[in-house]
């Protein structure tokens, strides 16, 4: 590991009105271990590092769990964000999305209506203990056809135009959908699965975010066609062999390639190992050649 190992080393991008360092934390996985303290080690260790980007969501829970705020041992990643970080660094910024939501009576759901949306705005703010939330991504199913986000964006600006979100951003879109929310209101991320080796119809929309001035937030980058089964172990040759040459994992160079997709390209790598969380860090670093990365592509 560097000897100076922080976040800072992956370069710095304006969200809003905030600047980040370009290398931040997910927090789906933290959940997963039956060690709380572990979980609150990592966040407490991520910010240590210079973390401060952390995306979340209030249904990112232990398994089984409902989003019922407090009810029995399910932890949430909200909550212990919360326990481990509040009150929080000034130049902290959490993002978190709305959507996807889960109850007893409905099972796992897609909010559609302004009144759900709203709930799971309050629900954030409950679980994490804020007063305004600071980015709120709007994470969509995408159908074919017709799939308009205009109105569920426009509940969330109301939101935001009522002091309760700071930004907006999207989730799970293709372009007509950015271009469909920008007149509506400003967004400042985009945040969809892609990686090394999935998801590469994005290569033409991921440039337009940038000229754009809209960040472009890969998640599953290191998971890739694994997705929520944890880092891919299917690495091409290329891969092995660059990671090989620079002494690093192949999954630092999957997390290199990804933030050397533009400047505008955050990345926020999840774990719940603070191994892990260190590598994931380093790999902001990570200096790849133009060769080593067309040979990547």
């Amino acid at each position: 590991m560097p000897e100076n190992l922080s976040a800072a080393a992956a370069g710095t991008w304006k969200l809003g009105d905030f600047t980040i360092n370009r290398l931040g934390f997910g927090a789906m996985r933290i959940t997963a271990n039956p060690d709380r303290d572990l979980a609150i080690r990592v966040l407490h260790r991520a910010v240590e590092l210079g973390v401060n980007h952390i995306d979340t969501a209030a249904f990112y829970a232990s398994p089984g769990g409902t989003l019922q705020v407090g009810e029995g041992p399910v932890r949430y990643a909200n909550e212990l964000i919360r326990e481990a970080l509040s009150p929080y660094p000034e130049d902290l910024v959490i993002t978190t999305k709305v959507g996807p939501g889960s109850d007893p009576e409905r099972g796992f759901y897609q909010a559609t209506t302004a009144a759900e949306l709203r709930a799971q705005v309050e629900l954030n703010l409950r679980q994490l203990g804020k007063e305004t939330l600071d980015v709120v991504n709007l994470r969509i199913i995408k159908k074919p056809g017709e799939d308009s986000v205009a109105e569920r964006f426009s509940a969330l600006a109301e939101l935001q135009d009522a002091g309760l979100i700071r930004h907006l951003g999207l989730s799970n879109i293709r372009l007509d959908h950015l271009d469909e929310a920008q007149p509506i209101a400003p967004v400042v991320c985009v945040q969809n699965s892609y990686a090394l080796d999935t998801h590469r119809e994005d290569d033409a929309f991921l440039p337009v975010c940038g000229e754009r001035g809209v960040a472009y937030v890969p998640f599953f980058a290191i998971a890739g066609s694994a997705r929520e089964g944890a880092a891919t172990a299917d690495h091409s040759d290329a891969v092995r062999r660059i990671a090989a040459a620079h002494g690093v994992t192949e999954q630092q160079i999957r997390l290199a390639w990804t933030l050397h997709q533009g400047a505008h390209v955050l990345a926020i790598p999840g774990t719940g190992n603070p191994a892990h969380l260190e590598e994931n860090v380093a790999a902001g670093a990570v200096e790849l050649t133009p060769e080593e990365l067309a040979e990547l592509s």
